[in-house]
């Protein structure tokens, strides 16, 4: 065979190699996808377990609204609201909730954090400087296992009660045929598997 015709041969075969290789990295991502939109909770487990404290992450509708209704109901005696802008305190940020019970102000703490890895170290320090071993996780429903995620490596001892928000703007029903929920649960899923290699490389270095 002619030496023009063997590396048109060759480069054909890397091609398909290539091409394949895409195919069956794509398939494991989709599959992976709906694996992960499965695992977003439907409803809040568990709703009555009393834990040492309650955990908010700010960043979507109706999360600290929800924490504080826990908090008011007697959920936790402690409420610690990770996310918050700096310079704002725990009275500019319950201002906007008017009907809230008295006496909750000296029950919240807040920490700065800017994002999910934040939340988690933020509040892992909160948390073993208070000597608490059980927290209740408040964040949207889509954002949990992302969550949970982070929270369990950052700390590893406590126990945490995963209670979802289920924005009314997100659509899961359908989300495919959805632009902005399907560009919001994607991206999401796209977040959890760096996180999960992220973790999976910090922990192997920490082996070694």
């Amino acid at each position: 065979m002619p030496i023009i015709f063997r590396r048109r041969s060759r480069h054909q075969k890397r091609y398909w190699l290539l091409a394949l290789s895409l195919a069956a990295a794509f398939a494991a991502w989709a599959v992976g996808l709906f694996g992960f939109v499965a695992a977003i909770p439907q409803t809040v487990t568990d709703p009555g377990r009393k834990t040492d404290a309650i955990v908010v992450l700010t960043g979507g509708r109706g999360r600290l609204g929800e924490g504080l209704a826990l908090l008011a109901a007697g959920s936790a005696e402690k409420l610690f609201v990770s996310g918050v802008y700096r310079g704002v305190d725990v009275k500019r940020l319950l201002a906007a909730f008017k009907d809230r019970p008295a006496g909750l102000e000296s029950r919240i703490s807040i920490g700065n954090a800017v994002d999910t890895i934040e939340n988690a170290a933020e509040t892992a320090v909160w948390a073993a400087a208070a000597g608490y071993k059980s927290l209740r996780l408040v964040t949207s429903d889509y954002h949990m296992e992302r969550s949970l995620l982070e929270f369990r490596y950052a700390m590893p001892g406590i126990a945490l009660v995963p209670h979802p928000v289920f924005p009314q703007h997100v659509k899961k029903k359908g989300w495919w045929r959805r632009p902005g929920t399907a560009g919001l649960i994607i991206g999401e899923y796209n977040k959890y598997l760096l996180a999960w290699a992220r973790i999976q490389i910090m922990r192997l270095t920490k082996v070694r």
